[in-house]
């Protein structure tokens, strides 16, 4: 039974998996977004959401202690510099994992984990989304409405120009 065993070993030693956590958490702190097999991405998850909300705290102990995890003074800066401010209001959930089916090598679960806030095309369909049908029937008469007075101010122009 695995009792009180909620940490995945991922098949490697303890160094080696802390090193690569803290290598795949630099990654997306820079990079935004990665792409990685499924349970590192559930493993990464549980690693680094604990340092976001570490990092909405700007004081030299914080400071210390995220980078005690990530071992990068790059990440560190833009983990407290940009990414704390952006996510300031947020209370969890800073990180979003998207399945995208199975490697063709070993039929891996492949998925990408990425920062919520980041994420500029989620943003833009959630905005489509809110559209009705209603709105895109009204919106070619208002275009319409536009484009006559456009059309009738450059035409005195022109007849000016003739003359």
């Amino acid at each position: 039974m695995r009792h009180n065993r909620k940490l995945n070993h991922l098949s490697r030693t303890a160094s080696h998996r802390e090193a690569m956590m803290a290598n795949m958490a630099c990654s997306l702190i820079k990079h935004k977004r990665i792409t990685t097999t499924l349970p590192k991405a559930k493993a990464l998850k549980k690693y680094v959401e604990p340092l976001i909300t570490k990092a909405k705290n700007d004081t030299t102990n914080s400071r210390r202690v995220v980078f005690s995890y990530l071992k990068d003074k790059t990440a560190v800066t833009e983990l407290f510099k940009e990414i704390s401010v952006k996510v300031g209001d947020r209370p969890g959930g800073y990180t979003r994992i998207i399945k995208l089916g199975n490697r063709k090598d070993d039929a891996a679960p492949i998925a990408f984990i990425e920062l919520v806030d980041y994420d500029e095309n989620m943003a833009k369909t959630a905005k489509k989304a809110t559209r009705t049908r209603r709105s895109k029937k009204a919106a070619p008469k208002a275009d319409a409405a536009v484009e006559a007075p456009a059309a009738e101010e450059t035409a005195p122009a022109e007849e000016a120009k003739a003359e």
